[in-house]
């Protein structure tokens, strides 16, 4: 039995080898083929190339070598996949950095504090019914009143106006003063109604692209009372037309929707700067908010409290635009009639004349001429210019007070 397990073994080894039949050149063993008659190394004639017999041993795959084959391939993915990764990210400058950030910018809510409760919803009444809403805020008090900055246009044709606090007391208010070409009112309320005062700011410390914010009422009061909208100063000193008049505003991009009018813009520091003007607005402008300087409205503020009227220019003329052609969007400033013995009469202007510059400025129709004319002080003499017959004259005049009729 032992000799037969040694033959079986020794088979199992046989089996694993193969003769391989070798022919080499009889002067320097180089393996050569059958055919060859010469050795391609050394060139000797093979007249009786030697054949050389041996066995070729096969070699076995053990499990060891295939795990190593396995890990190498394993490696050689993950390597693949890693440098793919690399290059897509390099190429698209993506940055994975997992890197915890802080953000400083808590916002405004300090500023809004210090103005958000003398802010107010200002109700328009026509007969007992409720015909519009805006805004308005508290910029000062008295030992008996507190006295609330709002724009004309808010309480225009009102025949009641009360106005509604944050705490939702609501209060009957009087208008103490208004002014259509301004677009400024002043309303007066009992103080005991009063929470807070607003601080008035200086435009003149401001500068483009200063944050800015605005407190108000748009669109619904019941939904949207005391809305915050944020945004910067894009502009100071434009000159914008209303359709009917001009002003002089603070530009800015805070959102201002209707119902805002009359509210707050105020500083980063919650100081109100200007009042909001919705009424400059239109469909086609987007990201363009307008607000009457602080300074501006309170000139005329504090003329209304003392209960004086606005005194402005006249110089007694009748005025209407019309355009050079039908072609032409060039619009030429008419006199349409000159009272008598006014200073118009008396400078020499006369129906028909067209009115091209006041103080040496041209004016681009008649509602920037009342702008032009309405920049100088009852009483000043200023210089008009006037084409008649194709001929430009210049003439001076003194201004009349509008008291005497309106200009």
């Amino acid at each position: 039995m032992e000799k037969d397990e040694s033959i079986k073994e020794e088979d199992k080894k046989r089996s694993k080898r193969t003769t391989v039949v070798e022919q080499r050149c009889i002067k320097c063993g180089n393996v050569i083929s059958e055919k060859d008659e010469f050795c391609f190394r050394c060139g000797h004639k093979q007249s009786e190339p030697v054949t050389i017999s041996k066995e070729k041993t096969k070699k076995s795959f053990s499990v060891f070598k295939l795990f190593i084959v396995l890990i190498l391939l394993l490696l050689f993915f993950a390597g693949s996949l890693f440098l793919w990764r690399y290059f897509e990210n390099s190429e698209n400058n993506i940055n994975y950095s997992n890197k915890k950030v802080t953000v400083d910018d808590t916002g405004i809510a300090d500023a809004v504090a210090k103005v958000y409760d003398s802010v107010v919803v200002v109700e328009n009444y026509v007969n007992d019914k409720l015909y519009a809403t805006g805004s308005g805020f508290v910029y000062k008090t008295d030992n008996i009143y507190g006295y609330i900055l709002t724009n004309n246009h808010v309480i225009a044709n009102a025949t009641a106006v009360n106005v509604r606090f944050t705490n939702k007391e609501t209060a009957t208010a009087e208008v103490l003063g208004n002014d259509d070409f301004s677009d400024v009112a002043v309303l007066r309320v009992p103080k005991k109604n009063i929470t807070q005062v607003a601080e008035i700011g200086n435009n003149s410390k401001m500068r483009v692209g200063d944050t800015t914010f605005a407190v108000g009422t748009p669109l619904d009061a019941k939904a949207y009372s005391w809305s915050v909208t944020r945004g910067i100063l894009s502009g100071k000193d434009r000159l914008v037309s209303s359709g009917t008049s001009y002003m002089n505003v603070l530009q800015t991009d805070t959102p201002i929707n209707s119902g805002n009018s009359g509210g707050p813009l105020c500083n980063a520091n919650g100081e109100v700067i200007g009042i909001t003007n919705m009424k400059l607005a239109s469909d086609q402008i987007e990201g363009m908010g307008f607000a009457i300087p602080i300074e501006t409205a309170m000139d005329y503020a504090d003329s209304f409290v003392k209960g004086d009227k606005v005194d402005r220019p006249y110089i007694g003329v009748s005025i209407y635009d019309t355009t050079a052609s039908f072609f032409s969007n060039e619009t030429y400033v008419i006199v349409d009639s000159v009272e008598p013995n006014s200073a118009a009469e008396n400078a020499g202007i006369k129906k028909g004349d067209i009115i091209t510059k006041v103080e040496g400025e041209e004016v681009e129709n008649s509602s920037h001429f009342k702008y032009k004319l309405y920049e100088h002080k009852v009483g000043e003499t200023i210089k008009i210019t006037i084409k008649r017959d194709n001929k430009e004259i210049t003439v001076k005049l003194k201004l009349e007070s509008n008291s005497r009729k309106k200009a």
